[in-house]
């Protein structure tokens, strides 16, 4: 018991550490719990927001998951990003259903793919659903499941996904530079299928068929110790398939390929009672008829396990279980594993080009539904991008023209690889950075129908290797010795500069008319209310000095009079300034470019 429990802590805290595991109902938005196997599902809204959902029309019952699906009708692929852990081993399960959701009767196949490999060739049934699972170890903090079209007129579609974490030691006899493609699991002398809530890792365990050669046993042992890497469900261990005698051995069926492929598989089994002194079960491995292990004793009450790998097969190849030499009880079996082994797992876009791509994404909402693999699986690249060839590509070609790209654009400069950047026609602001112009292998940049300002950085307007497109960005300075916002498209072969083809602002002088005259309201107004009350002010002194007997002198101040004269001519010397200064400031010719700044522009390529 106490063991027991000490299992259950384990596997509680082994639990908590899982980051992956999610299953997604692509085409839906809903969340719930599948009564089937209680597996939480999550819709695929936030996975991704390209394609179209739809939900299946059926007369029949329709396991919930599969009842919608999400279909894509462009792009060269689709993808679905799923967080996960930098050197994980997960398990990645794709499922699909057609269902005859587009009334066509007329099943498609495209492409699968994950983390940047070709994962297969989907061949879609008209009522049956389809899977594929694959086992492997990440290499990049995202997993990515995507779909891509092959076949005109045959529109890619997915109805769920599945990611669930394994222990690092699982399968520990697979090369962690390739992944295992499941052809076949499968649990002998089962009833219904064993996962989530007996397998700990949510593998997908079908009954095996029974065939009249065999016979179910049932284990008499009600705690089956199971201590194997591979942790498979202690379910497994309770039944088992058994031939009737010695002599008959049981043949193991892989569903392996008419081809030739790396094959890695793993046979569980345990004794399923006590045997007395007189009984002995020892089997061993036969393939195409030749013996291939060494005998094996399954023991009462404990899991055990043999696997097979560094080897190739095919669909004409026979694996089987047979009765030892010395052995008095039949072969039996619990379970199978059987899966191909894939070709190396690249490495993915060069990490520098993913960078800066990843800046791209974060800046520009309309890129981030882009997923997978930027440009792998060739020629499955992202439609606005050119690649290298090899396993590890470089990004050599940005296409953003009208794509609707509004902000200021990001820091990139870890692509070094560029020669096209094509950002024309988008709703770009803020200054050119000047990291364009350190790019070792730009050749052509075109920033046209923007809104950029300030001025051209000197490594832009200089660099005569590179093909310079600015036009139709207003703000927009040459760099010189004066700033003049311009239209410029400069090249290796000479650049020119627009002079007719913007309207010159007459601000300028429509600010230098008003401003004056609004100043001379003021000076005007301000000299007659000083004349007028100095007048006033006269005027009551020399009332003064009439009654006092000044009958004799004049009637007026001689002071007052000076100041008038005074006043009067500042106020036309204003009007006079200002005249001139209104008639100098409309005659003054445009700002131009002289020869130096014209020479340099062209020069700069």
């Amino acid at each position: 018991m106490a063991t027991y429990l000490l299992l259950l802590i384990i596997s509680a805290s082994a639990f908590s550490t899982l980051n992956a595991d999610v299953s997604i109902d692509c085409g839906s938005s809903e969340s719930y719990s599948s009564d089937d196997y209680s597996i939480g599902w999550v819709g695929d809204d936030l996975y991704i927001q390209h394609g179209e959902s739809v939900e299946l029309q059926s007369s029949k019952p329709i396991y919930q998951p599969m009842a919608t699906l999400r279909v894509f009708t462009d792009r060269k692929k689709n993808c679905y990003n799923i967080d996960s852990e930098k050197g994980s081993k997960v398990l990645v399960r794709a499922y699909f259903f057609y269902g005859n959701y587009d009334g066509k009767s007329s099943p498609p196949k495209f492409d699968l793919h994950f983390d940047g490999n070709h994962w297969t060739t989907v061949e879609t049934s008209a009522d049956q659903l389809v899977s594929y699972e694959a086992i492997y170890v990440t290499k990049t903090d995202t997993i990515s499941v995507c779909v891509a079209q092959t076949f005109t007129n045959m529109f890619p579609f997915i109805s769920a996904i599945e990611v669930r974490d394994l222990d690092s030691k699982m399968y520990g006899y697979s090369d962690s530079n390739r992944a295992l493609m499941l052809r076949r699991r499968v649990a002998y002398g089962t009833e219904v299928i064993v996962r989530s809530t007996d397998d700990f890792y949510d593998r997908i365990w079908v009954p095996a068929v029974k065939g009249d050669d065999f016979t179910v046993l049932t284990s008499d042992e009600t705690f089956i110790e199971v201590s194997l890497d591979d942790s498979p469900p202690r379910a497994l261990f309770q039944n088992a398939f058994a031939t009737d005698n010695t002599s008959t051995s049981i043949q193991l069926g892989t569903n392996l390929p008419t081809t030739k492929v790396p094959v890695y598989m793993n046979i569980y089994y345990s004794e399923a009672s006590v045997l007395d002194s007189t009984q002995k079960r020892s089997l061993q491995l036969l393939v195409d008829g030749k013996i291939n292990s060494k005998p094996f004793i399954p023991v009462y009450g404990t899991a055990g396990e043999i696997t097979l790998y560094n080897l190739t097969a095919n669909s004409d190849t026979t694996f089987s279980l047979a009765a030892s030499p010395d052995s008095t009880l039949p072969p039996l079996i619990n379970a199978l594993e059987v899966f191909t082994v894939s070709d190396e797992l690249t490495d993915g876009t060069n990490s520098d080009d993913v960078e800066g791509m990843a800046s791209l994404q974060d800046e520009f909402n309309v890129l981030k539904d882009w997923g997978g693999d930027p440009c792998l699986p060739s020629p499955y690249s992202w439609d606005w991008i050119n690649c290298t060839s090899g396993s590890t590509p470089r990004v050599t070609a940005l296409y953003l023209g009208s794509f609707g790209l509004s902000g200021f654009l990001p820091d990139f400069s870890s692509m070094t690889s560029l020669e096209i950047i094509d950002l024309h026609n988008n709703s770009l602001i803020g200054s050119i950075p000047e990291f364009l112009g350190t790019l070792p292998n730009l050749k052509q940049l075109n920033l046209a129908g923007n809104d950029l300002s300030g001025t051209i950085p000197a490594s832009i307007s200089k660099n005569k290797k590179l093909k310079l497109t600015v036009t139709d960005n207003p703000n927009l300075c040459v760099s010189g010795k004066s700033c003049k916002t311009a239209s410029v498209d400069t090249s290796g072969s000479g650049g020119s500069s627009s002079s007719g083809g913007r309207k010159k602002s007459k601000l300028p002088v429509i600010l230098g008319t008003t401003i004056p005259i609004f100043v001379l309201v003021w000076v005007i107004g301000g000299v007659c209310a000083v004349l007028h009350h100095k007048r006033k002010s006269d005027a009551i002194a020399a009332g003064n000095v009439g009654q006092a007997g000044g009958a004799n002198k004049p009637s007026g101040n001689p002071q007052a009079a000076q100041m008038q004269m005074a006043a009067n001519n500042m106020a036309q010397n204003v009007v006079n300034d200002f005249i001139m200064n209104v008639h100098g400031q409309q005659s003054a010719p445009e700002p131009v470019y002289n020869d130096d700044q014209q020479n340099h522009l062209e020069e700069g390529n």
